[in-house]
């Protein structure tokens, strides 16, 4: 298995009630109903208000790296990510377990 973390800091003065964010989120936490590459998928909101946090988490895993390559391949993913690019920048780390 791959576990799949991605880590989103909104960009300077884009708030989590912006309606990109909002949107955003919304098409995240639906991919995990959608693509059937995902083994396991929770996603949401950092709680703590820490300077070194990033602001939104994606926590999931898959099979093998043909299976991630799948996930990160398909539309609804690309359609989300593709979102997120207008107003946040990432970290991805992805290691076997």
């Amino acid at each position: 298995m791959i576990r799949h973390l991605v880590l989103f800091k909104l960009n300077e003065g884009v708030e989590r009630d912006d309606p990109r964010a909002v949107a955003g989120a919304a098409a995240f936490r639906a991919l995990g109903g959608v693509i059937e590459e995902l083994r396991f998928w929770e996603c949401g909101w950092n709680i703590t208000d820490r300077p070194i946090a990033h602001d939104f988490a994606i926590n999931s895993a898959v099979e093998d790296a043909d299976a991630l390559t799948r996930y990160i391949e398909h539309p609804a993913h690309q359609e989300a990510a593709a979102q997120w690019r207008e107003f946040a920048t990432w970290v991805i780390a992805d290691y076997e377990f």
